[in-house]
């Protein structure tokens, strides 16, 4: 009995200790957090702030799904495909609607262009066609990881309107190169559910406080070290790949103690989670074009161009094998591209082997 009561006593006494720690320490909010970073700028307006707000808000209703999806009937397949002939997961569903719901009921966004849509959609409602921004999104990345209970994510990415205030919002909005986009960030579901989003002038990664139903900053001013010892791929599509994505791979691979050789192999097929460690620990993530998939797997709009965005403003490099992906001019919605992504000299030693 004494035990016992000493043990009940050491707990109260740690729960205690980390109240306290958490009063002392001073959260910051997503909304107060981008609130402080307009008010660096005499001529912001406030829309980004309050969409990127909207998106968080619709990246919190998934989140609570996804915690929950093998207790209700949302986990497997729909029986669907979308535009790009893949099967759709019912929480691919979900996650598509429930943005596309949000952002409608948003004042500050003209429309978007999804994944999961053939087409873009166009908000024709009085506050919307005088919207100064699209967002294009892939609602749930990795999808098909969903039944296995791993990590996946939410990509998304801001652009300016090039279409005239006070009309609908046309294809051209959606069809802007990388390098002008005004934002972009994914949120990955993982252990903890944790948002991070970047503007050309850095990165920051804010996680969900379950306690108070907010997204707190976590890891301000997030920087992709300049090199690394993670290479992250499918290494079981290596005969596909052309011979400069063998010769890298033999690379890594291959003993060498003076460069810390060999690297480690990690690779989950959700690129929010594969890139996620990428940004954290440094590294490389490939998905380099293969006899299949001449013209690369991965979508330019949807996926590659707000991570290149979120990479390069935190110092890193990402490239389609012969030049800067946000300088990729794209021609339709759902463009693909292959993509060398992560810290500066793991990328540009592997493009070595590519010329």
């Amino acid at each position: 009995m004494l035990h016992y009561n000493f043990l009940l006593i050491t707990f109260a006494s740690i729960l205690l200790k980390s109240i306290m720690e958490t009063k002392k320490r001073k959260l910051i909010t997503l909304d107060e957090f981008t609130i402080q970073e307009t008010r660096k700028f005499p001529n912001a307006t406030g829309e980004l702030s309050s969409l990127l707000r909207d998106i968080a808000l619709a990246c919190k209703i998934i989140n609570k799904q996804v915690n929950k999806a093998g207790l209700v009937d949302i986990l497997g397949k729909h029986g669907a495909t979308n535009v790009q002939g893949e099967e759709q997961m019912k929480l691919d569903i979900f996650a598509n609607e429930t943005l596309i719901n949000v952002l409608q009921n948003s004042a500050e966004c003209a429309g978007i262009a999804s994944e999961e849509n053939d087409e873009f959609v166009s908000f024709d409602d009085a506050y919307s066609v005088n919207s100064k921004y699209v967002v294009l999104f892939d609602p749930l990345d990795g999808s098909s990881n969903i039944d296995v209970n791993a990590s996946i994510g939410t990509i998304f990415s801001i652009y300016r309107r090039l279409s005239p205030l006070g009309s609908p919002c046309t294809e051209a909005d959606f069809l802007q190169a990388g390098n002008k986009l005004m934002a972009a960030g994914y949120v990955i579901y993982g252990s903890s559910t944790m948002l991070v989003y970047a503007t050309k002038i850095g990165v920051n990664g804010f996680t969900l406080e379950t306690s108070i139903g907010e997204f707190c900053l976590s890891h301000p001013d997030m920087k992709c070290s300049e090199n690394g010892k993670i290479y992250s791929l499918n290494q079981g599509n290596t005969n596909k790949y052309e011979q400069g994505v063998k010769d890298f791979l033999n690379y890594c691979m291959e003993e060498n103690k003076e460069e810390g050789r060999p690297y480690s192999h990690r690779y989950i097929g959700s690129m929010v989670a594969d890139l996620h460690r990428t940004l954290i620990k440094g590294g490389i993530f490939i998905y380099p074009a293969d006899k299949k998939n001449t013209a690369g797997k991965l979508r330019l709009q949807y996926e590659c161009n707000p991570m290149a965005l979120i990479v390069e403003a935190a110092g890193g490099v990402a490239d389609f094998g012969a030049g800067r992906i946000l300088d990729i001019e794209p021609v339709e919605l759902h463009q693909r591209t292959p993509i060398y992504i992560g810290s500066k000299k793991m990328v540009e030693k592997a493009l070595s082997f590519a010329q």
